[in-house]
């Protein structure tokens, strides 16, 4: 067994010397050095002895049953110690089936029993699993394994099946669809209207670290190294699917090297990892080719998208109308919230809302940054862009006459919304007024110069967390929770909390995160970690102080004796009666109490009473969302150029102004923001994962043909956060890292309309589509 991963300590940078506030600073991230110096360990990179490495074989076709399994080449191998199939695989219980009750549930990225079933369902499943002595061996004798099939028809091609959609249904956890008064109607009626077709392709996560497990077996205790972006859920479903109790399994992901979703379910990679420790006896390490990532892991949905706005002379829109067409697999896969943005951003009389759904033969899809309101929004922002041009408005002044004071649905309150405040900045920050309205009409040299806009949106949510603080008699503190590191610097962050929600410095803070040995965190996904772990943690260091005050109250010596929770602030290393009043350190309170240590946990442990506790959150966050609409917000400004002979478009300079609520830290924040945008602008300009139509296969499965953004695509990107705190959200939170990617496109296939005059309503923008 491997240590409880923490943060690494680092001696302090000037600025956090002493016991100011440190919520706000730039600080440098505490696992930086770790990272950069090579030290942080991956999935990939744990030792162990008599470590085997797996790899595996996947299905040629598409769906069908094996008819037989030659193995013999492969057995050949030298270093190969066994070839697992579906003939001689150990029995494990199925998936579950997805249910609100059962959150975990959600893990299953495809209901296929792998290795227990000699069924295919899409080009790509794993067939067989190779186990050796050294990774080379492995792959090489993957290859050597002959499968043979009996073949059944196949769905596939997500454009020719467009019209077979069926209305997605709505759940506790996503709505189908809304409706306004008679949007159609309005829509003829309108004297002024734009109604559009948009598609989205099918596009891959590419974190740089590949998915990659190790498995350790001990008896029936078993031992996972994985880049997971939810601990509690792979080791839920680890423990029923090999049929060991809960605390026998043991998940440690200190650190993850990126993810965007991709690594929220658990995917054929990590069980037959498991399973193959299992049946050799020995630890297994598997780690995916990139190639193997697209076979085997989900990525984001294709699109197709209808939006439709009509509109009075003065703008006022009177019928906004947004549908779409999205894939899950036949064996899995979530709905994306396609839609969710257009029920929030523009006062539209009449609304209609709905998303459909076709199921394929295909790896199942998966949540990717933003899954839903990324391409939403490509299709709503353009749309909105296009009716400016038809009004002859500047387009910033079509979005602000139709900013709602309420939900535009159901006219619910927003908890936080500064849309307005976001592009008035931005206008003058970007210098929008330079702008002529014109397409064409801005030159530079031989490019054609465009500037666009668009907005951004991404909801806020909240997860239970259970966190533990523990202070020390020498004024060090521990926090404890089994959350993420994905890149994003949530150790950085909860020090910082912890730091002044205590009065200590922040090099006094201590983070253990990313173990299940832990008191559980949440789900990294829905920019919501951060804000989760920070409710918990303010209520438990909150508890904290209670504790140590009532030990002070117990001393005859003390000054706190008498004194109220509500008199006190904590302060250098203590709880003191205002800036100059009468206190204690906490190192004095414990010294007086004989005790060397205090300590304090709040959250509701999901491994007790798991359905109920589970229950118990659903309706607490349903009530929350009757009452508020809480999101992010941003506006997006964007120039670019584009070479009217080679339609070659070069984005040229970007501004992001963002409503996220209170800033934890500048300097996290700016990068997780200018992340998203990079995201973006590989979404618009380059990124396409190309399926063949006849067999599902995808075409393109690795960085040599899936183009993401390198150094030369990405321009100078300027972020500005508002920085003011949501009242409803702890501490003033909203969520960071996905609302910047929405919005992106949609800027620069505004820009592009601007300096061309041409649509383009089809990602990616590529020059063929401007020539």
């Amino acid at each position: 067994m491997t240590s409880t991963p923490t943060a690494p300590t680092r001696a302090p940078s000037p600025v956090e010397a002493g016991t100011g506030r440190s919520v706000g600073r730039p600080l440098d991230r505490v696992d930086g050095t770790a990272k950069t110096t090579g030290a942080a360990r991956y999935a990939a990179e744990h030792p162990h002895p008599g470590l085997a490495h797996a790899a595996l074989v996947h299905a040629a076709v598409t769906r069908g049953r094996i008819t037989g399994i030659d193995a013999a080449g492969a057995e050949a191998v030298p270093g190969v110690l066994v070839v697992i199939t579906h003939e001689n695989a150990p029995a494990m219980k199925p998936p579950p089936p997805v249910s609100v009750l059962n959150l975990s549930s959600l893990a299953s990225g495809s209901s296929v029993n792998y290795l227990n079933t000699d069924e295919v369902h899409w080009n790509g499943q794993p067939v067989a699993v190779v186990v050796a002595e050294t990774p080379e061996a492995a792959r090489h004798a993957a290859g050597l394994v002959r499968v043979s099939y009996r073949e059944l028809p196949a769905t596939v091609d997500f454009a020719a099946e467009e019209g077979n959609a069926v209305p997605q249904k709505s759940s506790a956890l996503q709505s189908g669809g809304a409706r306004k008064g008679d949007a159609e109607a309005a829509l003829a009626a309108a004297p002024v209207s734009v109604d559009l077709r948009f598609t989205t392709p099918p596009y891959h996560h590419n974190a740089i670290e590949p998915h990659a497990t190790t498995a350790v077996w001990d008896g029936d205790r078993l031992t996972v190294h994985e880049g997971t972006q939810n601990i509690t859920w792979l080791r839920d479903h680890l423990a029923l699917r090999f049929g060991v109790p809960v605390r026998n399994v043991r998940v440690v992901a200190p650190y993850v090297g990126g993810a965007f979703g991709g690594k929220t379910m658990v995917w054929a990679g990590t069980v037959l990892t498991v399973l193959a420790a299992r049946v050799t006896g020995r630890p297994v390490r598997m780690a995916l080719t990139r190639e193997g990532v697209y076979r085997t892991v989900g990525g984001r949905t294709p699109s197709a998208q209808r939006v439709a706005l009509g509109a009075r002379a003065d703008g006022a829109l009177t019928a906004l109308i947004h549908t779409s067409v999205t894939q899950t697999g036949r064996t899995g896969g979530l709905p994306e919230q396609v839609t969710s943005q257009s029920r929030h951003l523009y006062a539209a009389e009449n609304i209609l809302l709905r998303q459909n759904l076709v199921e394929l033969d295909a790896v199942p899809n998966t949540p990717m940054r933003a899954p839903g309101e990324s391409i939403g929004t490509f299709a709503l922002e353009s749309a909105v862009d296009e009716l400016a041009c038809a009004l002859g408005l500047d387009p910033i002044e079509l979005r602000m006459r139709n900013e709602p004071e309420r939900n535009p649905v159901d006219g619910k309150r927003f908890a936080h919304r500064m849309l307005r405040e976001a592009y008035a900045l931005g206008a003058e920050r970007f210098g929008w007024s330079g702008r002529t309205p014109e397409p064409g009409s801005m030159r530079d040299g031989g490019w054609l110069v465009g500037l666009g806009v668009a907005s951004a949106y991404h909801p806020s949510w909240q997860m239970p967390a259970n966190v533990t603080v523990r202070l020390s008699a020498d004024g060090s503190v521990v926090v404890r929770c089994g959350f993420h590191e994905m890149g994003m610097g949530g150790a950085t962050a909860q020090a910082q909390i912890a730091a002044d929600a205590l009065g200590v410095p922040f090099e006094a803070v201590r983070v253990e995160y990313g173990d299940s040995d832990l008191p559980s965190g949440p789900g990294a996904g829905g920019s919501a970690q951060t804000a989760s772990v920070a409710a918990s943690l303010l209520a438990a260091c909150e508890k904290l102080k209670g504790s140590l005050l009532a030990l002070a109250r117990r001393s005859g010596g003390s000054p706190l004796r008498g004194r109220r929770p509500g008199d006190l602030e904590a302060r250098d290393g203590g709880l003191w009666a205002g800036p100059a009043g009468p206190g204690e350190t906490y190192t004095a309170i414990l010294a007086r109490a004989g005790r060397d240590s205090a300590e304090a946990a709040v959250g509701s442990d999901t491994r007790v009473g798991k359905v109920t506790g589970q229950l118990r959150f659903m309706s607490k966050l349903l009530r929350d969302r009757r009452r508020w609409v809480k999101a992010a917000c941003g506006a997006h400004f964007c120039e670019v150029r584009v070479d009217p002979d080679t339609g070659e478009v070069r984005v040229s300079r970007w501004l992001g102004v963002f409503d996220v609520g209170r800033v934890v830290n500048a300097k996290m924040v700016a990068s997780q923001l200018r992340g998203g945008i990079v995201m973006g602008i590989g979404m618009a300009l380059s990124e396409e994962t190309l399926v063949d139509p006849r067999n599902g296969r995808i075409m393109n499965p690795g960085l040599a043909d899936y183009h993401v953004p390198v150094h030369a695509d990405v321009p100078p990107i300027d972020v500005h956060c508002l920085d003011v705190p949501d009242p409803t959200m702890p501490l003033g939170l909203i969520g960071v890292g996905e609302v910047s990617v929405t919005g992106v496109a949609a800027a620069i296939a505004n820009a592009v309309r601007h300096a061309t005059g041409r649509r383009v309503r089809d990602l990616p923008v590529t020059p063929d589509k401007l020539l």
